[in-house]
């Protein structure tokens, strides 16, 4: 089969390479999957999701169904005669049935390493564990949570730096360079998908209170919250009974007991259960972000508080 009739279902603009990818190969997108339309902005006016705004700019026929357990939604694939579905990040569980109206399956490209870090939040896990690498999996879906066999896997070496937003652009380019690279070599039979290993239980989605430092923690693992969190939930904690985000931080020498501020040059340290954490940029609640110097020489009371676990 040279041209599989191809249906995609992604949500965020970070996943736009995927679909491109499938276009430079020059099969027909006969239909795109999207979250539905939601309010956004102070008008709260509904605003289409960037794939769907992409689909509709390409004049490809977009889908956004609010429930992926309807009947309608796999009656509407049906109908596309799809030979081969693609996924990337498209948000939802879906049902055992939709993922077998293609005869090729449906592909997942997950901005991991499988079996590690299964589930919804790939990016922000690999930032937490503080590895030296991360990757892209190709992977037909079955009735589990990023439980399908592999066909293909590519890993990029991280710097230990990296901030959630830019890893996950990077990692969904890197997914396209590996769907232009294998989805072909899938179709043609010449890949054989392999099952996957046990690995780690599916990470579930965020809450906000996954934000609230855990001064306990080390500095390391505080330092790598704020990068992974970035830009939600956020790595915050509280103080005078407000809440105060640290966007930005580094890990120093030293020792103080877990949330004790210390001075240190013209801003602060704080204490944790291994190390001192300095913020570099902070937000107070209600203000605009910030130095943590300009923050010290506004409120000099910081230093010698003790914030909370």
């Amino acid at each position: 089969m040279d041209s599989p009739r191809t249906v995609f279902m992604g949500t965020p603009a970070a996943v736009l390479p995927v679909l491109r990818a499938i276009e430079a190969l020059g099969w027909p997108v006969v239909g795109v999957y999207t979250a539905p339309d939601r309010p956004a902005g102070r008008g709260r006016a509904l605003e289409q999701s960037p794939v769907k705004r992409y689909a509709l700019e390409r004049g490809l026929k977009a889908y956004a169904p609010e429930a992926t357990q309807d009947p309608d939604m796999t009656a509407s694939l049906r109908a596309q005669r799809p030979d081969l579905v693609v996924l990337a990040a498209y948000g939802k569980i879906l049902p055992g049935e939709f993922l077998r109206v293609a005869p090729l399956g449906a592909l997942n490209v997950h901005p991991s390493l499988l079996p590690r870090f299964r589930g919804a939040i790939p990016v922000q896990a690999t930032i937490l564990a503080g590895g030296t690498e991360a990757g892209a999996t190709l992977f037909v879906m079955d009735e589990g949570i990023d439980t399908g066999p592999i066909v293909a896997r590519r890993a990029i070496p991280l710097r230990g730096d990296e901030r959630a937003p830019a890893l996950t652009a990077r990692l969904f380019e890197l997914s396209a360079e590996l769907a232009l690279e294998a989805l072909p070599a899938y179709v043609r039979g010449d890949i054989v998908p392999q099952p996957q290993p046990p690995g780690e239980a599916a990470l579930r989605r965020l809450t906000k209170e996954a934000g609230a430092i855990d001064w306990s923690k080390s500095a390391s693992e505080i330092e790598r919250q704020t990068r992974a969190y970035d830009p939600w939930p956020g790595a915050y904690t509280s103080w005078q009974g407000r809440k105060l985000d640290v966007l930005e931080a580094r890990t120093v020498s030293g020792s103080a007991p877990p949330g004790a501020v210390e001075a240190s040059g013209a801003g602060a340290a704080v204490g944790t259960g291994e190390g001192l954490l300095l913020p570099l940029r902070v937000k107070p609640e209600g203000r605009a972000a910030m130095s943590a110097e300009e923050f010290v020489r506004g409120h000099r009371e910081f230093v010698g508080a003790q914030l909370p676990n």
